[in-house]
């Protein structure tokens, strides 16, 4: 049931479009090919149990973990949502 000016359906269209996000971002994380054998960020050496694990890996422990945090803390916010619901 609509209300306002939302349109039949906008709630699920809010949802949809917030997790083909959350899957594009995946894809773009994807790594890979060859694995680095040194951190792009510190320069530490990457274990071979780690680049054998994950293929194309390009950053240590420390340094993906960083980048990551800074991933969830800008998603946060659904950007997609429709005037009405910004409104209320």
């Amino acid at each position: 049931m609509a209300s306002g000016w939302a349109p039949e359906g906008a709630v699920q269209d809010q949802i949809d479009a917030s997790i083909e996000d959350a899957v594009a971002a995946a894809r773009r994380n994807i790594s890979s090919g060859e694995s680095a054998e040194f951190c792009e960020e510190c320069d530490a050496p990457i274990p071979e149990a780690r680049r054998q694990a994950i293929p194309g890996v390009r950053y240590c422990i420390k340094c993906q973990s960083a980048l990551e945090s800074k991933e969830v803390k800008a998603s946060l916010y659904n950007r997609r949502g429709s005037k009405d619901s910004q409104l209320r």
